[in-house]
Order: C-alpha cells, then sequence, then structure tokens
C-alpha cells in the first residue's frame, strides 16, 4: 500500500512484546504486540497480532490487529479483513 519509499521498516513493538507509553519515531513502524499508550509516526503498520490500547497519528495506517483508540491519518487508512477498530477515524481515504 505504501510506496517503495516508506516500506522501510525502521521501528518495531514484536509479536510476543508489551510496551507501555507514548511512541514517537520517524519512518515506518509497526507493531505485531501489545501497546498501551498514544503512537505518533510517519507510516503505522499494525499487524494481525498487534492490540493498540491508544490513538495513532501517522501520513498512513494499515490496520490488521485491535485498536481501542482514536485514528488520525493525512492520508490513508486501510482496514484489513481482521482489523478492529473502537474509536473514531479521521483520514481523507479509507479503505475497508
Amino acid at each position: 500500500m505504501f510506496s517503495k519509499n516508506t516500506e522501510k521498516l525502521e521501528s518495531f513493538v514484536g509479536v510476543n512484546s508489551y510496551f507501555k507509553g507514548d511512541i514517537k519515531s520517524t519512518g515506518t513502524f509497526r507493531v505485531d504486540g501489545t501497546v498501551e499508550g498514544n503512537i505518533e509516526t510517519d507510516w503505522l503498520v499494525l499487524g494481525e497480532t498487534a492490540h493498540l490500547k491508544g490513538d495513532a497519528a501517522a501520513r498512513g495506517i494499515i490496520v490488521g490487529g485491535r485498536v481501542e483508540g482514536n485514528i488520525k491519518a493525512t492520508e490513508i487508512i486501510e482496514i484489513k479483513a481482521k482489523g478492529e477498530v473502537r474509536g473514531e477515524l479521521t483520514t481523507s481515504k479509507l479503505t475497508v
């Protein structure tokens, strides 16, 4: 979904990891584990095993897991088949 120059994964929270606190990052950030806090990054990928308890803000966001919070993307939000969001979505383009 993201263009070639944004596909480089720069930071991640692994499948068996738990992180509590706010995250501010540049580039692409991937979550496969649990994050309890807000995430602000350029591009965000939430895998099928991801669980975010907090808000997310980025240029583009892919949701494959579960989000309990609000999501704001300046360009696009993509909700995958197993993606679940309990919160408000704000974006100019939404793909489900």
